[in-house]
């Protein structure tokens, strides 16, 4: 009689039994916090015989910034989840090289990461500007920030993006929601990382902005105020020779 009792309990639970093992064997969909960290590309000699939509490559210093760059966050980040790039050579190969401390992960090269020029408060900059390249600009970003500043799905993502200064600038006034036309009331170095947190329920955070911590004070450039750079060996000053008496 137990017995019979047992085994027709056992058969009364076998449904729910195997829904909680399904239920954990299944991925959740809840909402999850998004870690965003945008990286500016490298150094770079600007070179007008080249495709615009390219750029040209990284400089000496450029290469050695973006190394410094990807051994910070090879040290920092914990997980990485999605890589992007802007398609332009310098961002390219900013990339490459902090890349190489993430071996065998592939960057997703992103059209709508490429530089450009949104629209700003600065009359001067816009004077340059033809209003339908500001304005097609400012969309390809609006589709960026609607793209991956959302929350993530499950469990915290962390997302990495080696772009461009006015890139990350906009996205950050976007981020903070604030006027976007201000974004060149701030500066970002070359290499520097802003990092953005999506909450679960979709707030920001904004972490921090164009932080070079990572690289030594004599190899900064990109930011306002920083001196122009290279690798290139100084002169060796020397004292003049003086002569020897009674010679």
């Amino acid at each position: 009689m137990i017995r019979s009792l047992r085994f027709a309990l056992s058969l009364a639970l076998l449904p729910f039994v195997s829904a909680v093992a399904a239920a954990a064997d299944t991925p959740s969909s809840a909402p999850a916090a998004r870690e965003i960290v945008l990286v500016r590309h490298g150094n770079y000699t600007p070179d007008t015989s080249v495709d615009e939509k390219i750029g040209p490559p990284l400089s000496p210093i450029g290469v050695a910034q973006a190394r410094l760059a990807g051994a910070r966050l090879h040290g920092e980040l914990s997980r990485l989840d999605g890589l992007h790039v802007s398609p332009m050579q310098r961002a390219r190969d900013t990339a490459a090289a902090i890349g190489a401390e993430f071996p065998g992960r592939a960057f997703e090269v992103v059209d709508d990461l490429a530089e450009c020029t949104p629209p700003t408060r600065r009359a001067e900059v816009m004077a340059k500007e033809k209003p339908e390249d500001a304005a097609a600009c400012k969309a390809r970003l609006d589709r960026v920030f609607a793209t991956y500043f959302r929350p993530a799905q499950g469990a915290t993502h962390t997302d990495l993006f080696v772009c461009h200064g006015n890139v990350i600038r906009y996205l950050v006034t976007r981020a903070l929601g604030v006027d976007t036309a201000a974004w060149l009331e701030m500066s970002v170095g070359h290499a520097s990382l802003t990092r953005i947190r999506v909450e679960a329920d979709g707030r920001f955070k904004v972490i921090a902005v164009g932080d070079v911590g990572h690289i030594p004070a004599n190899l900064r450039t990109g930011a306002s105020g920083d001196a122009d750079r290279s690798l290139a060996a100084p002169p060796l000053e020397t004292a003049p020779k003086s002569g020897v008496a009674g010679a």
